[in-house]
């Protein structure tokens, strides 16, 4: 099943199940409000035969779920990734935070001013689909609704400030998300699914979800003992070897470049980057 969420107008959107080359119109605002309510398959399945239908052609997709009340990231998570930076296999996962506000659309501009040492890093999204906490594997397995695309797009020079990553991590509008979420009875990371980062066609990222240290569901479970999960949250799995940071020399976005994250089975990402390296400078006005 392909879940997604549509724009329907000024500030307006829908979830959304795609059939053949339309998607269905649903009840609710975006996929994580819909699968927030007990019986939403049961919802699925009654709009499949009596639902608004939107072509695929014409349709608007935003980020498939756009308040997500937990974020959690991994870092360093790709067997490949760990070696371009130089560091051991972690016995842990690396963790940190995101806020809701920094996911946008599947298509949209990414604006960032004050950085100049922007990178790309294409990751898998995994989306809980019902309340976890304290799982094992097995439990966790059976938590996970599905999975998205994202980009863990980072400004290094504000990361590297401190041992803390969140000040690199957490830019307004700056995580693209989706384009859909696919269900885990669909697609699976442990097929060793093909996942890969182009700017403007030039392949600069590409392996497969084999390579990941931690699994979807070894952090789903790892996550849960410390936090509840709930449905909608989102777990960023981290991305594989290929950033900028470890070319030599570094290499950094630039503005006008459009990246594009592709997941087999499950997606694309296209964002145009709208880069400046001096933020606007803030007026009496600006804070009054």
């Amino acid at each position: 099943m392909h879940l997604g969420t549509i724009r329907t107008g000024v500030g307006a959107t829908r979830a959304a199940v795609r059939e053949d080359d339309d998607w269905l119109l649903l009840d609710a605002a975006d996929v994580g409000a819909l699968i927030a309510e007990s019986g939403w398959r049961e919802r699925v399945a009654a709009a499949r035969s009596a639902g608004e239908r939107v072509p695929s052609a014409a349709a608007e997709l935003a980020a498939p779920i756009l308040r997500p009340a937990k974020i959690v990231c991994c870092g360093l998570n790709y067997h490949d990734h760990i070696v371009e930076t130089g560091r051991e296999i972690p016995e842990y996962p690396t963790l940190f935070a995101k806020f809701a506000d920094t996911l946008t659309d599947p298509t949209a501009d990414i604006v960032i001013a004050g950085s100049d040492r922007v990178d790309w890093e294409a990751e898998l999204a995994v989306v809980i689909g019902s309340r976890l906490r304290y799982g094992d594997r097995a439990a966790a397995e059976e938590a996970i609704l599905g999975y998205t695309v994202a980009n863990d797009v980072s400004c290094r020079d504000w990361q590297s400030r401190t041992l803390q990553w969140f000040q690199g991590k957490a830019w307004d509008r700056t995580t693209p998300l989706g384009p859909v979420v696919v269900t885990a009875d669909a697609v699976s990371p442990r097929d060793g699914l093909d996942i890969r980062c182009d700017i403007d066609g030039q392949t600069v990222q590409r392996s497969s979800t084999s390579e990941l240290v931690f699994d979807a569901a070894d952090l789903v479970a790892y996550v849960s003992q410390f936090t509840e999960l709930g449905p909608g949250d989102i777990i960023l799995t981290g991305t594989p070897g290929g950033v900028g940071l470890g070319a030599s020399p570094p290499r950094w976005l630039r503005d006008g470049e459009t990246l594009t994250t592709t997941i087999a089975g499950i997606g694309s990402l296209s964002n145009t980057m709208r880069l400046s390296a001096h933020a606007p400078q803030q007026t009496r006005e600006d804070t009054a």
